[in-house]
C-alpha cells in the first residue's frame, strides 16, 4: 500500500498505524500557557473514532481462530462507536453483526449502526444502570452468544486483550514517531480502558517517565462511551497502578469544551475530546512548564453527537426552523 499517494485496495488498509498515523493537531487559540497540547484526531480513521484501532484487532482475532464464518457473526454490547467499527468492518467482510445498545445512547448512533448493517437491541434505561453503557446491555450479548453459540461470536471488548494490544501495536508507536519521543504526557478518556491501558503499557517499556493521565466524568454522567472509576468494574482492562494520575471534571463540561473546540480551534471534537481537553488544560494550569509536550486523545467528532449537545444547550436548535 502507498500512503504517501494514499491509494488502496480497500478500506482496510487505511486503517491507523505507524506508517499511517492518524494526525496530531496543535492546540492554539485554546493553549495554556507554559505548555504544548496536541490533539490525536481519533475521528479521521476510516470507521470515523479511536475505537477502529480495537475493533480490527479483535476482528482479526475472531478470523484467526476460525471463530467468523459466513453463518456465524458478532454481537457486542456497544456504547457506540465500538459497535459502528465492528459492524461496517463485519459488514465488509461478509459476517452478520448485533448491537446490544442502551436506550441512552444518541439517536444518531443507533441509525449509524443501522446503516453499518448491525441488527439491534435496544436496553431499556432501567437495565443499564450505569450511564452510557450499562450492565444489561453486557449481559444480554453474553446471553446471545452463549445461546446460540453458531450464530454468534462476541469479541467482548470489556475483556478482550486484543483491545489494550491494539495501542500498544499501534497508537504508542504512532505518538513515539510523531513526536520524536520528545511526548511527555497523554491525557485519555476511561471506557474500556483499551486505550489508556495499552498505551501506558506502551510508554512503561519505551520511556516511563512520560505521564498518562486518565480524565473522567463525575458521576451522573450522560457522555456516552465513557466511566466514571466507580463504573469500571465490568472492565478487565482497567490499571490504574499503570496511569499516573485519574482527574475527574464536571461531566457538563464535556459538551461546552466541545462546542469551544468546535468554533475556536476548527476541531469538531465529540464530547469525550472537550472532557479531555478540559482535564488537560487544568493539568498543565497547576505547574506552569511541566506539560512540554502533551498529547490528547480526541476519541470522536461531534456528528454524531448533535441530540445530546442540544440537550445540554437547547439554543443551538434555535432558529433551525423556518
Amino acid at each position: 500500500m502507498d500512503h504517501t499517494r494514499r491509494v488502496y485496495n480497500d478500506v482496510f488498509e487505511m486503517l491507523p498505524g505507524p506508517e499511517n498515523p492518524s494526525p496530531l493537531v496543535r492546540i492554539n487559540a485554546m493553549s495554556v500557557p507554559g505548555a504544548t497540547l496536541y490533539a490525536k484526531l481519533e475521528w479521521m480513521n476510516p470507521f470515523g473514532s479511536v475505537k477502529d484501532r480495537a475493533a480490527w484487532a479483535m476482528i482479526r482475532e475472531l478470523e484467526r481462530d476460525g471463530r467468523l464464518t459466513q453463518e456465524r457473526g458478532i454481537v457486542e454490547p456497544t456504547s457506540g462507536n465500538t459497535g459502528l467499527s465492528l459492524a461496517a468492518m463485519a459488514s465488509a467482510r461478509g459476517y452478520r453483526s448485533r448491537m446490544v445498545v442502551p436506550n441512552k445512547v444518541p439517536l444518531e448512533k443507533k441509525v449509524l449502526l443501522k446503516i453499518a448493517g448491525a441488527d439491534l437491541d435496544v436496553i431499556n434505561d432501567n437495565l443499564c444502570p450505569s450511564p452510557g453503557m450499562g450492565d444489561g446491555s453486557i449481559g444480554l450479548a453474553k446471553t446471545h452468544a452463549r445461546a446460540q453459540p453458531d450464530k454468534y461470536a462476541m469479541p467482548n471488548q470489556y475483556e478482550n486483550e486484543a483491545n489494550a494490544r491494539a495501542h500498544m501495536e499501534t497508537t504508542g508507536p504512532e505518538l513515539w514517531r510523531q513526536s520524536d519521543g520528545k511526548i511527555s504526557h497523554l491525557f485519555v478518556s476511561l471506557g474500556t480502558c483499551g486505550t489508556a491501558t495499552g498505551c501506558a503499557r506502551f510508554f512503561r517499556e519505551r520511556n516511563p517517565d512520560v505521564k498518562v493521565v486518565a480524565v473522567q466524568p463525575s458521576e451522573g454522567h450522560d457522555v456516552p462511551g465513557l466511566r466514571n472509576k466507580s463504573e469500571l468494574h465490568v472492565s478487565a482492562l482497567f490499571d490504574e497502578s499503570l496511569l499516573d494520575e485519574v482527574m475527574e471534571i464536571e461531566h457538563e463540561l464535556a459538551y461546552t469544551r466541545a462546542l469551544d473546540l468546535s468554533r475556536r480551534e476548527g476541531l469538531l471534537a465529540g464530547p469525550s475530546s472537550g472532557l479531555i481537553y478540559e482535564g488537560a488544560r487544568r493539568y498543565a494550569e497547576r505547574d506552569p512548564g511541566a506539560v512540554p509536550f502533551g498529547v490528547m486523545i480526541f476519541c470522536d467528532n461531534i456528528f454524531k453527537y448533535v441530540s445530546n449537545m442540544i440537550k445540554h444547550m437547547p439554543e443551538l436548535a434555535e432558529g433551525t426552523t423556518a
